[in-house]
């Protein structure tokens, strides 16, 4: 004798019909379907309906409604809402409106981007928080540094930025050109 009682899998089938809807195609059932990429939603007349969507669309990642603000496009409310990299300032009317406005600001720096000559460096972290420091204009400049930039010029091969490094606990300015390799301790 069997003590599950299957009327409870048959509500959660009814459930899930109700939260999906049916199919805009067929109108038959949509339920969770398993792929390569992850799960999503699909057609229970596969392969005769072809239909599907992202699960992700019914994922509420909205965390709070900041009070008194405004889209700069559309004038709707801004939320924080939670993404994959993390949390960001967004528009409450997604889809329509695309504002997006990240809760980190790059840090300006007074060094100059060498490459270019028209930027700044900027202090940035990545979605591991790791710190760089790259040009404000990005994409065209795409000059990248991972230690300080100090605006000073090498005395070797003149580029005109050197960085700031600890090595074996002390401080030290090098040029970061490959083939340059100038090293001054620094005190």
């Amino acid at each position: 004798m069997s003590k599950i009682d299957h009327s409870l899998f048959s509500a959660h089938e009814q459930a899930s019909e109700q939260a999906f809807g049916p199919c805009p195609k067929c109108q038959a059932k949509l339920a969770i379907r398993h792929g390569k990429s992850g799960a999503f939603i699909g057609c229970t007349r596969y392969p005769e309906c072809d239909f599907s969507k992202p699960l992700h669309e019914y994922e509420n990642a909205d965390l709070k409604v900041i009070d008194g603000s405004s889209c700069p496009l559309c004038q709707s409310q801004l939320v924080i809402k939670k993404g994959r990299f993390g949390l960001f300032i967004g528009c409450s009317d997604f889809p329509t409106c695309h504002y997006i406005e990240s809760n980190s600001k790059a840090e300006e720096t007074t060094v100059t981007c060498p490459s270019c000559q028209k930027g700044q460096l900027s202090k940035r972290s990545n979605k591991f928080g790791k710190t760089f420091y790259s040009c404000d204009k990005y994409p065209k400049c795409k000059y990248v540094l991972n230690s300080p930039p100090v605006s000073m010029t090498c005395p070797e091969c003149e580029w005109p930025v050197m960085i700031k490094k600890v090595l074996s606990g002390k401080g030290v300015l090098q040029c970061p050109q490959k083939l340059c390799g100038y090293k001054k301790s620094v005190e």
